[in-house]
C-alpha cells in the first residue's frame, strides 16, 4: 500500500536466510500486481512472494533416494520458531550411523513425476540400491560447513534462473486487480494437511501409544550406556573389526538380562544376542544376524503374529521435507529408510501433516522419538496389514497466511470469490523446472532426442551463476579434463546427480553414457522427462486459453472414465471449462481436434521429436502420456482478513497448539498490518503456488522477483 513502509522484506526462497550473512537477511515483499509496469509501482513494495520453493500439492512416485535437494529454502525463522534439534539418549552416535546420506543431495531441483493414475512406484529400485550399498560409508559435507559457501553463491545464482514466461506460464483466468502480500514470512504461515484415500483430512490429535502386552518395557531405552550404544552402533554398521560386543550384566537377574536382550534387539535391528558365562560373570553378547540386509528387514520372530506388520502414524513436521524427515527418522531408529511408505511427498518450508507407515517398528519405539526430536511429532498410531502406496491420497488441504497485504477488502473479496468460483490455470509450478541455469526440461528433451552426449554435457558442464564450491570445482575439472574419476574426486558428496553420473562414467566409460546415466535412480531419471512433458503442457495450455478463452469448444478433450474423447459440436453445452483436459505428450494419448493439436506438433517438431512416435529405444524413456485438467477449482475455500501489530505472532493454531491447549490468537481491531488467511483443498499433482499466483496476480519466478528489488544483492 503506498505510503506504508515495506518493513520486512521477503526472505529469499530456496535458500535459507540462515545461510545468509546477517546483512543479507532481508525479506523481499511480493510484487505489486504483475501486469503493472515496474516504473509505475512503489519502489520498495516491489517484492517477492514469500518462498519460491512453492508447494506442489503432490509429487507421486518419488523415490526416497532421488537427487532433489537443490538450494533449499532453509530460512532462518522468527524467535520462537528457531528450535534446535534436541539430543537425548535416543540420538544415534554422530558420524557413526552410516545412514546419514540415504537421501541424494543434488544441484538440480528435480521435478516430481506426472500424476498418471496408478503410477505409484516402489520407493527404491534394485540397481540404485546396489550402487548405494557400495557407498554406505561415504560422508558428505555437514550443513554447517556449507552455510558460508551457500551464502556467497545463492544471490549470484538467482540472476540466472527461469521466469514464468520461459516455461509457458503466461495467463490468468480472473479479472480482478492484483495486490501484494508476503507468503511464508514464517514457515508456520503455510500448513498442509494430507487428505487420505477415504477423504479424511489427516490431523495429529492423539500422542498415546496403543496398549500392547507384547511390547518391551520402557527400560529398553535407558538400560544401555552411551558407550555401549556407540559400540553396538559401530558393530551393526561394520565400523570396526569386532565380530561381537559383550555387555556385562551387573545385576544378574533373569529380568535384567531380558531387558538388555530386548534393548539391543529393539534398538539395533541388525544384531542378535545370546547369554554367555565368562569367568563366573554373565555377559550378553551381541553379534551380526544377517549382515547389512538385516537393517532393511527387521527380524520376524520378534513381531507378534496377531499384529499387523505395519505401524501407521501421523507425522507432524516443521520446516523439513518428507524425504529428509524419513531419512532422519530412519537414522534415529537405526533402520533403512526403504521400510517406510507414504502416499505423497510434502514440501519443506511449511508445517505439514501426513500419514506414514513403517514395517515392524513398534508404536512405543516411534513415540519415544517425540522425546528426542524437535520440530517433529508422531501420533495417531495403529497397526495395519498393509503399507501405504504412493498416489493413494485424494489431495491436500492448505491453510495459508499472506501477511502485510496491500489489497482492499473489496479486492480480496473479488480475488477469493474468483478462486472459489472459477479456479486457476493448472500450470506446473516453477519448482518443476529446476533452480539452476540449466533447466531440467532441457535434460529431459535431450534424453528423448537420444542425444546422450548432450545429456552428459547439460548435467556436468559449468553453468552461469554460482553453486556450492565443490560443484563448481567438479564442473571445472570435468570441462578441463573430461576425466570422470578426477572430477569425482572434487566431490565430497558423491550421491548428488553429478556424482552418480561421474561414477557411472568411471565404471562404463565415456562411450557408454546410457549405462552410466542408468546408475542414477530410475525415478530421478524419469523426472527429467516429466519436466519436459510439463514444459510442453504449460505452453500448450497457455495457447489454448489465448485461442479459445474459458469456454469449452468443439475439439476439446474431456475424460469419460479414464478415456479421453473429443467434444462434438452438439455436445458443447453439456460441458464446462472445468471438464476440459489436455494431454502431456506421449504414445498413448490423443490430441485436441482444433488448432492446438497443430501447436503440439509444431513444438515437438521444433525440438526434433516426432509426435507420432513417442516410443524411445530404451523402454524406460518411452512416454505413454497422460491427461491433466486445464482449470482447477479448489474445494472447501474459505478466507478472512485479520489485523495484527506484531509480525512474529502466529495467526492461527496448529495441531500441536491444539494438543497443548493453547488459546487461539487474539487479533487487533485495527493493527499496523493486515493479513489474508485462506483455506482450500486441492487434488494431487496440483500446485498451491499457482492458486496463490492467481489471487495475487504476480510472477512467481525467482529471477523476476529478485530483479524487482535487488538492494540485498549489492
Amino acid at each position: 500500500m503506498p505510503g506504508r513502509p515495506c518493513g520486512w522484506f521477503f526472505r529469499v526462497a530456496l535458500a535459507a536466510a540462515s545461510l545468509l550473512r546477517p546483512e543479507q537477511r532481508v525479506r523481499l515483499l511480493v510484487a505489486q500486481s504483475a501486469p503493472r509496469a515496474r516504473s509505475q509501482a512503489p519502489g520498495s513494495l516491489k517484492c517477492f512472494l514469500g518462498s519460491l520453493k512453492m508447494e506442489m500439492t503432490e509429487m507421486t512416485g518419488v523415490s526416497l533416494k532421488r537427487g532433489s535437494v537443490a538450494v533449499e529454502d532453509n530460512d532462518s525463522v522468527a524467535p520462537g520458531e528457531a528450535k534446535r534439534q534436541k539430543v537425548s539418549e535416543c540420538s544415534p552416535t554422530k558420524g557413526q550411523d552410516g545412514l546419514e546420506n540415504n537421501s541424494l543431495p543434488s544441484s538440480e531441483k528435480v521435478p516430481g513425476p506426472r500424476e498418471t493414475a496408478g503410477e505409484g512406484k516402489k520407493n527404491s529400485d534394485p540397481q540404485s540400491e546396489a550402487e548405494e550399498e557400495e557407498e554406505e560409508d561415504e560422508d558428505g559435507l555437514s550443513e554447517e560447513g556449507e552455510e558460508e559457501e551457500e551464502a556467497e553463491s545463492f544471490a549470484n545464482m538467482m540472476k540466472h534462473g527461469l521466469t514464468e514466461l520461459d516455461v509457458g506460464i503466461t495467463k490468468f483466468v480472473s479479472s480482478h486487480q492484483g495486490f501484494s502480500g508476503i507468503l511464508k514470512e514464517r514457515y508456520s504461515d503455510f500448513v498442509v494437511h494430507e487428505i487420505g484415500k477415504d477423504g479424511r483430512i489427516s490431523h495429529l490429535s492423539d500422542l498415546s501409544v496403543p496398549v500392547d502386552e507384547e511390547d518391551p518395557s520402557e527400560d529398553v531405552f535407558t538400560v544401555l550406556t552411551a558407550e555401549e550404544k556407540q559400540r553396538l552402533e559401530e558393530l551393526q554398521l561394520f565400523k570396526n573389526k569386532e565380530t561381537s560386543v559383550a555387555i556385562e550384566v551387573i545385576e544378574d537377574t533373569k529380568e535384567k538380562r531380558t531387558v538388555i536382550h530386548q534393548a539391543i534387539k529393539s534398538l539395533f535391528p541388525g544384531l542378535e544376542t545370546k547369554t554367555e558365562d565368562r569367568e563366573g560373570k554373565k555377559y550378553i553378547v551381541a553379534y551380526h544376524a544377517a549382515g547389512k540386509k538385516a537393517l532393511a528387514n527387521p527380524r520376524k520372530h520378534s513381531w507378534p503374529k496377531s499384529r499387523g506388520s505395519y505401524c501407521h502414524f501421523v507425522l507432524y513436521k516443521e520446516n523439513k521435507d518428507t524425504m529428509d524427515a524419513i531419512n532422519l527418522l530412519s537414522k534415529y531408529l537405526r533402520v533403512k529408510p526403504n521400510i517406510f511408505s507414504y502416499m505423497g511427498t510434502k514440501d519443506k518450508r511449511a508445517i505439514t501433516v501426513q500419514e506414514i507407515a513403517v514395517l515392524k517398528i513398534t508404536a512405543q519405539r516411534l513415540a519415544h522419538l517425540n522425546k528426542c526430536l524437535m520440530n517433529f511429532k508422531l501420533g495417531n498410531f495403529s497397526y495395519q496389514k498393509n503399507p501405504l502406496k504412493l498416489g493413494e491420497l485424494q489431495g491436500n488441504h492448505f491453510t495459508v497466511v499472506l501477511r502485510n497485504i496491500t489489497g482492499t477488502d473489496d479486492q480480496v473479496e473479488q480475488a477469493m470469490n474468483s478462486l472459489k468460483e472459477i479456479g486457476f490455470i493448472n500450470y506446473y509450478g516453477m519448482q518443476r523446472f529446476g533452480t539452476t541455469a540449466v533447466p531440467t526440461y532441457q535434460v529431459g528433451r535431450a534424453i528423448l532426442q537420444n542425444s546422450w552426449a548432450e545429456v552428459m554435457d547439460l548435467i556436468l558442464k559449468p553453468r552461469s551463476g554460482a553453486e556450492k564450491g565443490y560443484l563448481v570445482k567438479c564442473r571445472e575439472e570435468w570441462a578441463k579434463t573430461k576425466d570422470p574419476a578426477a572430477a569425482l574426486r572434487k566431490l565430497p558428496v558423491k550421491r548428488c546427480v553429478e556424482g552418480q553420473l561421474l561414477r557411472g562414467l568411471s565404471k562404463y566409460g565415456l562411450k557408454n553414457i546410457v549405462s552410466a546415466f542408468g546408475i542414477i535412480p530410475r525415478n530421478n531419471r524419469l523426472m527429467y522427462i516429466h519436466s519436459y512433458q510439463s514444459y510442453v503442457w504449460n505452453n500448450m495450455v497457455s495457447k489454448r486459453i489465448e485461442e479459445y478463452g474459458l469456454n469449452p469448444v468443439p475439439g476439446d478433450l474431456v475424460l469419460k472414465g479414464a478415456t479421453a474423447t473429443c467434444i462434438e459440436e452438439d455436445d458443447v453445452n453439456n460441458y464446462s471449462i472445468h471438464d476440459v483436459v489436455m494431454p502431456l505428450p506421449g504414445f498413448d494419448v490423443i490430441y485436441p481436434q482444433h488448432k492446438i493439436s497443430e501447436a503440439y506438433r509444431e513444438m515437438l517438431t521444433a525440438d526434433n521429436l516426432d509426435i507420432d512416435n513417442m516410443r524411445h529405444k530404451i523402454r524406460d524413456y518411452s512416454l505413454s502420456g497422460a491427461y491433466r485438467k486445464i482449470i482447477i477449482r479448489p474445494q472447501n475455500v474459505s478466507w478472512e482478513v485479520v489485523a495484527y501489530d506484531d509480525p512474529k505472532i502466529p495467526l492461527f493454531n496448529t495441531d500441536v497448539d491444539h494438543l497443548e491447549g493453547k488459546p487461539p490468537p487474539v487479533f487487533a481491531s485495527e493493527g499496523k498490518y493486515r493479513a489474508l488467511k485462506m483455506d482450500f483443498s486441492l487434488p494431487p499433482s496440483t500446485y498451491a503456488t499457482m492458486a496463490i499466483r492467481e489471487v495475487l496476480k504476480m510472477d512467481t519466478s525467482i529471477k523476476n522477483q529478485t530483479q524487482l528489488n535487488t538492494t540485498w544483492l549489492r
